[in-house]
């Protein structure tokens, strides 16, 4: 049996859109009822260490098939004996770490060497300029006042928010349960699969906000005046107004212990501890123009930033020290993201539309990608305003001069979130794209 026929044998299994599987729920009650564990192993044993490793997430009663069976386990010392890369070091440590660290090393492998394309699709009447990925899903949205939400494998429209009633969207973020919006001076709430509700109007408390992230319970919007304004979901209240700035408020990033960090519009970086109930620290630059994107890794403690002059940059928070500053763009640096628990990677995104990958620790540009023009095909999946189309990559060279190659290959990328194996970018326009990377070695 080959692993993709064991892969689609077990997604039809898990109760897939057959109407197979929908039968023998109603006849069951349970998709999986009627498979034992021994048969389940029979299938299991065909994939390879990743894709068993995603079938172990499926449901409870497959991973505790998987784990008694200790297929992985056998996977994966198999793994560490034909590969010099480990040590029999890593087979003494906790299955889960090591399992983080083989994804994060093959992520790296994707991004910087494996085979890419590119899904573009329409996904807006007018220009989409902010894209989020979490979880496999993608939310898109700010120009049309409608958000929507896309599966990161399908590229199909899975749920759609309407801001049809309310000033233009500025910002979003979302997790598995809301979707959060800022709307100049108000934020709303959408529950998946749910109603909306708006925060009440709060005169004089709110300038205009021009960036905002979520981590529930509290949404921090940066403003106009300086300030952080930190939201409570719940009581829908403002719990806290930070002066961070003498400036704008451009871009923010949030950490899992309430810290926040701000970046302004005077090229500096703002970060503020709730222990202390004060400015941590202050980081500048010597790019001294306006900081235009943020990106904290709590993994590594590491803070990267983009600026309107094409610089990244990057200080490391245990020692209060930068680390590296380098132009990589000509010009404006609009995003820059990376997987919160990678310590290697960082993806850059700017007006020249090039998709380049550096070196967290050093800045080093390692990969850099734009789409090829001349090749493209459609593929059969369907979106909100028709079909996906399906364009190759070109990897450039070291010395490549960016202006010869056509602005339609490239352009302006607005916003751009990083997944596994998986960026998406945005470029105000209609359409949404999608960059795969497959890495070389998939077992």
């Amino acid at each position: 049996m080959k692993r993709s026929t064991a892969t689609a044998t077990a997604t039809a299994f898990a109760g897939g859109s057959s109407s197979g599987g929908e039968k023998s729920r109603r006849r069951t009650g349970k998709s999986m009822d009627w498979i034992n564990g021994d048969t389940l192993c029979i299938i299991f044993s065909f994939l390879d260490f990743f894709d068993l490793v995603r079938c172990s997430a499926v449901c409870k009663s497959w991973n505790m098939v998987i784990n008694r069976s200790r297929l992985l386990h056998a996977l994966y010392t198999k793994k560490v004996i034909a590969d010099a890369s480990y040590s029999l070091i890593d087979m003494g440590r906790p299955l889960n770490a090591v399992l983080e660290d083989m994804a994060m090393r093959r992520h790296r492998s994707s991004l910087i060497n494996g085979s890419v394309h590119v899904n573009q699709w329409i996904g807006h009447t007018s220009g989409v300029e902010q894209c989020r990925m979490k979880m496999g899903l993608i939310l898109t949205g700010v120009g049309d006042k409608v958000m929507r939400l896309w599966s990161a494998e399908s590229c199909k429209c899975l749920e759609e928010y309407s801001l049809s009633d309310l000033p233009p969207l500025v910002d979003f973020d979302f997790d598995e349960s809301k979707v959060v919006g800022l709307t100049g001076t108000r934020i709303c709430i959408w529950r998946r699969h749910g109603n909306r509700s708006i925060f009440p109007s709060r005169e004089g408390t709110f300038p205009k906000g021009l960036c905002m992230r979520y981590m529930d319970p509290e949404a921090a919007v940066g403003c106009e005046d300086g300030t952080v304004r930190v939201f409570d979901m719940y009581s829908k209240s403002c719990s806290r107004i930070i002066r961070m700035h003498s400036a704008p408020v451009t871009c923010l990033a949030l950490g899992e212990d309430q810290l926040i960090l701000s970046g302004s519009s005077l090229g500096s970086v703002t970060l503020y501890g709730p222990t202390s109930d004060q400015r941590v620290a202050v980081l500048r630059a010597s790019d001294r123009t306006g900081i235009k994107t943020l990106c904290y890794n709590p993994s590594s403690q590491l803070v990267f930033t983009g600026s309107t002059a094409g610089y990244a940059a990057c200080w490391d928070l245990r020692k209060m020290k930068s680390l590296w500053e380098k132009r990589v763009s000509p010009n404006v640096v609009y995003s820059i993201q990376c997987l919160s628990n990678d310590p290697s990677t960082l993806v850059v995104g700017g007006i020249d539309g090039v998709v380049r990958i550096l070196d967290q620790n050093s800045g080093e540009v390692l990969s850099s990608c734009v789409m090829d023009e001349r090749k493209a095909k459609l593929t059969r999946t369907k979106s909100l305003f028709g079909l996906v189309e399906r364009k190759e990559v070109n990897r450039l060279p070291c010395d490549a001069n960016i202006s010869d190659i056509p602005l339609t290959a490239r352009p302006p990328i607005k916003c751009l979130a990083v997944g596994m194996e998986k960026v998406v970018t945005t470029h105000n326009s209609k359409y949404i794209r999608i960059w795969k990377f497959t890495s070389k070695t998939r077992n």
